[in-house]
């Protein structure tokens, strides 16, 4: 009986890893072992990334939002402090938004923010 082969998954799979190392250079997107080696670490790399972009956005959000509030002559935590304790519930991101596009609203959270202080 003849040996059984399964080319055409085989050949797909190769497929699959080449097609994703495209662009890389040299053999990495040309030899099938270290392309795939490429593209799995790629992988990894991208999973990883995905989480601490999340971390690395929320830190520029807060750098922007200590700026703002230096200009108002409050500091980052002592505005942040100030907004819990008037029971104001408003996230980095919109605080953000608002120091960098709305200055106008962004001083009136200070202001709230100083009362409570």
């Amino acid at each position: 009986m003849p040996r059984s082969v399964n080319n055409v998954a085989h050949k797909a799979r190769k497929k699959k890893y080449l097609k994703a190392a495209k662009g890389y250079r040299g053999g990495k997107s040309k030899l099938y072992k270290t392309a795939r080696q490429a593209v799995e670490k790629g992988w990894q790399y991208a999973y990883r990334d995905r989480k601490t972009k999340k971390r690395e956005i929320r830190k520029l959000w807060i750098i922007r939002i200590n700026a703002a509030a230096r200009i108002h002559d409050l500091k980052y935590s002592s505005l942040i402090g100030g907004l819990k304790k008037a029971n104001i519930v408003v996230d980095r991101k919109v605080l953000a938004h608002l120091a960098m596009h709305d200055d106008a609203a962004f001083a009136k959270y200070c202001e709230i923010a100083k009362q409570n202080l």
